[in-house]
């Protein structure tokens, strides 16, 4: 992932939570506020003292003590709804970036998913967004102080007193200088903090997810030194961040001290030659200290907040990853008769010259592919672990584009169609079909979340799984946990059919649904998938005998080009599905 330049306020969080702009509005309209309070609570405060000093009684006082407790109300009031709204902000601005981040992740597809660490992206969309409270709780409020407060300070003992003016606005650079220098030296000590700790999330999920194979080969151990050293690291990189974080506050208020002690100095020395007025000389030293607290203060937020800012800086780097273009049509423009959305159950689907190249390997996974799928047929693609099978079946399934080439569906470009329409036509059941943390019958509805549950009881009973279903705990109703790890592999394949049956679409996309079964299971699944298939269009991947499904054609694939030889018609031809079979 990209990193980021530093920034006050980062813009992308504008961009990319709305939530965010009208925050910093109402921070900024807080900071004024407090900003005058601060200014009326010191020259109440400076009135009353000089007032008490020259022997005014308690009734003649009474108006400025009175103003004085609202003022300082009013900046508790102030405070409270500061902190409030950080909060609000805060929540609204995670949830959504988490959303955000889920869409774009989707939109991304799995070819950008499979170059990064389930880990380190659940850590970023959890632990570390959850950081951002600091960064909109602390750190933002803060900031529009140290821009706002030292401003209207400077400027109104520039108005009691320009000597002490001056020596306000030549010390308290030195704040934010040294703040700055602090920073660049403990910016890449944070962003290694943030790095282990999103490093030990992904090597932490890695290692329960494996965690029966590591105790298998005896590597469990092994492992748990592993994580036991990744943790020290962040421990002593969490320490490291402390130590620099307490010594800036050090250095930030010494600064600040010295600046405060020399206005003091010059101050007490005028005052006792009778060149200043004694509640001239009280209002500056009550305003001196805050005009240097807003920054010290912004300091000490910077290190709170600076792990959110990292995970920020990822969150979107993310968002603003490029999505994948679809290649320029070096063809003829599609036929603007059917600008319509095509209809699979009637419209072909054509790959002309189709390239598609993965970055980073050494050749494309599919290389000058052209084919041409009519409705109805059934086609099974062959081929070698690595000839581009299931690149094939990831350009239908548009989860990514072509290097090179087009694909056309009824005459229209693919790339033209809306994602959602297109996908709602397709049925996919994958080579290991994932099942999520929730009940059989919400698994089985994901291919139509509309389905009633006799939709849904039908779809299993077409897939042969209604059978072990009614002999779990709660039937349909059974939670599973995630990945459903509790139900054979055959059983979770049987759902993962079901839901294709219960979507009812055009075009079935089947990559590998045998590959893990035996041949008993993997019989019963062919038989059920050659109902699933009955007057569809049927793209089956697959390494086994195939005959079982009658198919009308096979493509072979080498190294990513189809190989002519295997362009068989097959119908009306019994067995010979089986002869060619690898």
């Amino acid at each position: 992932m990209t990193r980021g330049t530093a920034r006050a306020v980062d813009p992308r969080l504008l961009r990319h939570a709305r939530a965010a702009r009208g925050y910093l509005v109402v921070t900024v309209c807080i900071g004024l506020a407090t900003a005058v309070l601060v200014l009326a609570q010191a020259g109440l405060l400076a009135r009353a003292l000089a007032c008490a000093a020259r022997g005014a009684g308690l009734a003649s006082l009474s108006g400025t003590i009175v103003a004085l407790l609202l003022v300082l109300t009013a900046r508790a009031a102030t405070a409270y709804g500061s902190e409030s709204t950080a909060l609000r902000a805060a929540a609204r601005v995670k949830s959504q970036l988490r959303m955000e981040l889920a869409e774009r992740s989707l939109r991304l597809g799995p070819s950008w998913l499979s170059g990064q660490r389930e880990g380190e992206i659940s850590t970023l969309a959890t632990k570390g967004l959850d950081a951002l409270d600091a960064y909109f709780g602390r750190y933002l409020p803060q900031l529009v102080l140290a821009c706002l407060v030292p401003l209207a300070v400077l400027a109104r003992v520039m108005s009691a007193d320009w000597i002490s003016g001056l020596v306000i606005l030549v010390t308290l650079p030195l704040i934010p200088v040294f703040g700055v220098l602090i920073g660049l030296y403990t910016k890449e000590r944070t962003r290694r903090q943030w790095r282990l700790l999103a490093r030990l999330g992904g090597h932490f999920l890695d290692v329960v997810e494996g965690l029966p194979t590591l105790k298998v080969f005896g590597r469990a151990r092994a492992q748990a030194k592993l994580i036991k050293s990744a943790t020290g690291e962040h421990r002593a990189a969490t320490m490291a961040g402390l130590r620099v974080a307490f010594l800036s506050a050090l250095v930030l208020e010494l600064a600040a001290a010295l600046a405060t002690a020399l206005v003091a100095v010059e101050v007490g020395l005028r005052l006792l030659a009778g060149h200043i007025g004694y509640e001239t000389a009280l209002l500056i030293l009550l305003l001196t200290p805050e005009a240097y607290l807003p920054l010290r203060n912004l300091g000490t937020q910077f290190h709170a907040s600076a792990e959110g800012a990292a995970a920020a800086d990822d969150v979107m780097a993310v968002l603003d990853a490029p999505l994948p273009v679809p290649a320029p049509s070096a063809g003829p423009s599609p036929d603007p008769r059917h600008a319509s959305e095509p209809d699979l159950h009637s419209q072909p689907i054509e790959l002309a010259q189709v390239t598609l190249a993965y970055p980073g390997r050494a050749r494309p996974a599919l290389d000058d592919v052209s084919v041409s799928i009519s409705p109805g047929e059934r086609i099974v693609v062959t081929g070698p672990s690595g000839a581009g099978k299931s690149s094939l079946l990831a350009l239908l399934l548009r989860f990514t584009e072509p290097t090179s080439g087009r694909i056309h569906a009824g005459g229209r470009d693919l790339s033209s169609i809306p994602l959602s329409s297109w996908r709602r036509q397709i049925a996919w059941v994958p080579q290991s079909p994932y099942l999520f943390a929730g009940t059989v019958a919400d698994n089985i509805a994901l291919g139509d979340p509309d389905a009633t549950g006799a939709q849904i009881r039908r779809a299993a009973r077409l897939a042969g799984a209604e059978g072990f279903i009614t002999t779990l705990a709660d039937g349909f109703d059974t939670t599973l946990a995630e990945r459903a790890l509790t139900l054979s592999a055959g059983q979770r394949q049987r759902i993962a059919l079901a839901r294709a049956f219960l979507r009812d679409a055009p075009l079935v996309l089947l990559d590998e649904p045998t590959a893990h079964l035996d041949q008993a299971t993997a019989r019963q699944i062919l038989a059920v998938v050659e109902a699933l298939t009955a007057g569809r269009t049927v793209l089956l991947v697959s390494h086994r005998e195939y005959g079982a499904i009658r198919p009308t054609r096979v493509l072979r694939l080498s190294q990513g080009r189809l190989v002519p030889e295997a362009h068989l018609a097959l119908a009306g031809e019994p067995g010979v599905g089986a002869a060619v079979a690898p």
